[in-house]
């Protein structure tokens, strides 16, 4: 069983950069998948962002590919989201989750369905 808490959201301006965090719990199993996610006031969730935890996969969102980094700390089960160059539509609760893994034949990286544990979501607010 997994816990996972997002933490690093909060209030940016236009352009400006935020780095979010994933922090994993529990019994980590061998190989387990992480995704990032946010939802808007009266929208659906997106996926963004997806990685294995060996850091074999990465994979984008077409909508954040070259703005958005995934990526994972090295001693820690912990997790980041690198925003850059961020919008007024990005602002949103994001969300991490995670999935444990057997086979990587079904892996889908960004899509909701796909995982079974999820964080409490820290918001972002992209505004001047």
């Amino acid at each position: 069983q997994l816990q996972l808490v997002e933490s690093g959201g909060g209030l940016v301006q236009p352009g400006g950069s935020l780095r979010l965090s994933c922090d994993v719990s529990g019994t980590t199993p061998n190989y387990y998948a992480i995704g990032w996610f946010r939802q808007a006031p009266g929208k659906e969730r997106e996926g963004l962002s997806g990685m294995s935890s060996s850091r074999r996969y990465t994979d984008y969102a077409p909508s954040v590919k070259g703005r958005f980094t995934i990526s994972k700390d090295n001693a820690k089960d912990t997790f980041y989201l690198s925003m850059n160059n961020l919008k007024p539509e990005d602002t949103a609760v994001y969300y991490c989750a995670a999935k444990a893994v057997s086979t990587w034949s079904d892996y889908l990286p960004y899509y909701d369905s796909y995982y079974d544990y999820w964080g409490q979501g820290t918001p972002v607010t992209v505004s001047s």
